[in-house]
């Protein structure tokens, strides 16, 4: 049986009382491994309009429910399109898919190295948070997508201890921006030591905040020229 995200998403590493959560992705400074040069046929670049990756993305996409320009624009900010980009902590391809996200859909780990399975594996990882997220449909959609952005990078049990803190306060958890706002304080022990919070300290706001602007950036200047 396929653990949930919620589960797999915090591995507990204890310091004293502290609890680390680790996320199922995250984004950290990686080792780049020089991309194999590859050639490519004149005709084919002309039919290009974001990476040599689209037809794949497009497929995937349209397989997985998921916007292929969304996934480009994840692909551009984790690797600019290097398929044999390789992090410290295992996270491989374009989509940097840890191995951890491999066993978590059943797939062996060495096949996240195979390009289209590495971007299938992020397609299913996205389907299955904003499933997870529950948000509603009349959401605007780019704080829909900015939410799930960030549980993709944070990982979703601080996301939903952001969004819980906003509830309690009064705020709005299907505002990015008041999401946003409660991921940087859940670097404070005034809200990290509250009960409703399950996912303890989270210091990595600024990287995420970075990571969900650069990914919609990318996202909307796509949405420009590729339908």
């Amino acid at each position: 049986m396929i653990l949930s995200v919620a589960a797999l998403a915090i591995y507990e590493s204890s310091v004293g009382n502290a609890t680390t959560p680790v996320a199922l992705h995250e984004v950290e400074p990686v080792e780049e491994v020089a991309p194999t040069p590859v050639a490519t046929p004149a005709e084919m670049v002309e039919e290009w309009v974001i990476s040599r990756f689209d037809p794949i993305m497009q497929k995937v996409g349209e397989e997985e429910g998921q916007d292929w320009r969304l996934m480009s624009a994840i692909a551009y900010s984790e690797s600019r399109f290097i398929e044999n980009l390789v992090s410290s902590q295992g996270a491989a391809g374009i989509m940097q898919i840890r191995p951890v996200v491999a066993r978590h859909f059943n797939v062996p780990v060495d096949d996240i190295d195979d390009t289209e399975t590495n971007i299938r594996l992020a397609g299913m990882l996205l389907t299955e948070l904003a499933d997870m997220l529950r948000i509603p449909a009349a959401t605007p959609t780019e704080d829909r997508l900015s939410i799930i952005l960030a549980s993709y990078n944070a990982g979703i049990g601080h996301v939903l201890d952001a969004r819980r803190l906003a509830r309690y306060e009064g705020a709005n958890p299907n505002s990015w921006g008041d999401v946003s706002r409660y991921l940087q304080l859940k670097a404070d022990p005034a809200y990290y030591e509250l009960d409703i919070v399950k996912s303890g300290k989270f210091t990595g706001s600024k990287q995420t905040l970075g990571y969900v602007s650069q990914v919609m950036r990318k996202y909307n200047q796509y949405c420009a020229i590729a339908s």
